[in-house]
């Protein structure tokens, strides 16, 4: 191969992998493996995991450079949709597939791959810490705070002049696992809210019909409508915040104790409900008991097909992207850089010993 060919194919790959990377408003149609032997894996879903998925493909390139891995950021609800069409070889997802999902299709394999904090985040000019906690935050969403003077904020906040300004209040306007798992975190500290609204990928805001509401597409789209709004208040995974540099509200735990979104504060929470998964390997970890646990925290998931009866090579090369994905050091490194929590030990074991379980036409392609 000529420098000017490999330059070329170089440029390609590279593409590839930007495209990849993009919040497209449908899913990828579903691979095939090329001609000339390169496996080429379509997947699509939550943007909670996004950051850390493109990270991971452009490393699993020098991996296994016969493999083109492309992810495209649609939401959870969207990928859940694209894995149940057929559309694509995998999805990423937050919120968990439904018995009736399961139901329709059985073959399918929830595979927790990380955690992740959902932070709070806001935009007052001039307030570089802020404290809140479960009851308020739920009733600025329930739009029954509107100001940000207003006594319960003040409460938690006695060293600040907090402007008499509404709260311009931010929230995901597409199906979303992080909108899933902030809502169960909701739900966990009030029950007016777990009956008046629930929990789920979507719900009507309540503050929608105050008109504070503020829908944003993904996670992207609610960081760039705190970042435009001030006396705003919104909520997004921690590597939007991070690499947005927007400030983040710390919280009062279950405990009762004020903690910020670090690693420690995310391990601590997966340990707390370290036995807590169902038989599809999914498990709820908001609000975690532990004295120094973050507590909105959740799974992101790889939703895969246990059998597959067309083509093994892909179907190999998708187990062996997850495999490295859980036990690399460089993969779980560069995960817990961007704001992410590798799984602790027991639960990689129980995702690593659930991938040896899938098949193709039959045989185990990890045996």
């Amino acid at each position: 191969m000529t420098k000017r060919t490999l330059a070329l194919a170089s440029a390609m790959i590279a593409l590839l992998l930007v495209l990849s990377a993009c919040g497209g408003g449908s899913a990828p149609q579903q691979g095939n493996t090329a001609q000339n032997g390169a496996i080429v894996l379509n997947g699509a879903g939550a943007t909670f995991p996004l950051p850390v998925y493109t990270e991971w493909i452009q490393m699993y390139k020098q991996v296994a450079p016969d493999v083109t891995i492309n992810y495209q950021g649609i939401g959870s609800g969207g990928g859940q949709k694209a894995i149940m069409d057929g559309t694509v070889d995998f999805a990423g997802s937050d919120s968990l597939l439904s018995d009736a999902q399961y139901q329709k299709m059985p073959d399918l394999q929830m595979l927790p791959m990380l955690a992740g904090a959902v932070v709070p985040i806001y935009n007052i000019p001039n307030v570089e810490k802020l404290v809140l906690d479960g009851p308020t935050l739920t009733a600025i969403y329930l739009g029954k705070i509107q100001k940000w003077n207003d006594p319960a904020i003040a409460a938690l906040n006695p060293d600040l002049n907090l402007p008499a300004e509404t709260i311009m209040v931010a929230h995901r306007s597409d199906g979303s696992g992080t909108t899933e798992i902030f809502t169960a975190y909701l739900g966990a500290v009030s029950p007016e809210w777990k009956e008046n609204v629930g929990i789920g990928k979507a719900v009507a805001w309540p503050v929608d019909q105050t008109g504070q509401g503020i829908g944003g597409k993904g996670n992207p789209g609610v960081a760039q409508a705190v970042q435009s709004t001030p006396y705003s208040l919104g909520y997004v995974e921690l590597a939007y915040a991070k690499s947005n540099h927007i400030p983040i509200v710390a919280m009062k735990n279950a405990a009762g104790n004020i903690v910020t979104p670090t690693l420690e504060a995310m391990q601590a929470a997966m340990s707390a409900y370290a036995d807590a998964f169902d038989q599809h390997l999914t498990a709820t970890i908001v609000n975690a008991p532990a004295k120094d646990a973050w507590p909105i925290m959740g799974y992101t998931y790889l939703i895969i097909h246990m059998k597959n009866n067309t083509d093994c090579a892909k179907t190999k090369a998708l187990v062996d992207f997850i495999r490295w994905a859980l036990t690399s050091p460089e993969a779980t490194q560069k995960a817990a850089d961007l704001g992410y929590a590798p799984l602790p030990d027991p639960v990689r074991d129980k995702v690593l010993a659930k991938l040896h379980e899938v098949e193709c036409n039959g045989q185990k392609v990890w045996p």
